[in-house]
């Protein structure tokens, strides 16, 4: 382990590694697809691949379901009811076309 403030660089480079993998599912997109910032996306597989046959991820979630406190929990929209008027017609001023001229 790695002394109180110190932020090694393993530690650092799994960092960028989880954040990369997070993007990935949270995008939807291929692996070749990854932002160069994250470095070379077959290194990045690689990596993934190995820790998923290593029981790493499994690992990772059980630790975090673990300690769930619900502080950061998430609302679906698909739950969430709108106001009735939210979806309604288009508000703000009317274009000159649009008003009926009186004589």
């Amino acid at each position: 382990m790695g002394g109180s403030g110190h932020v090694g660089v393993t530690a650092k480079d799994n960092r960028l590694f989880v954040d990369a993998v997070l993007y990935r599912y949270r995008a939807g997109i291929a692996w070749r697809d990854l932002p160069e910032r994250f470095g070379d996306f077959r290194v990045i597989h690689l990596r993934h691949s190995r820790w998923s046959r290593a029981g790493v991820w499994q690992r990772v979630f059980q630790a975090l379901s673990e300690d769930a406190d619900n502080e950061y929990a998430m609302i679906d929209s698909t739950i969430v009811r709108a106001h009735q008027h939210s979806a309604g017609a288009k508000g703000g001023r009317r274009k000159p076309s649009d008003v009926v001229a009186q004589d």
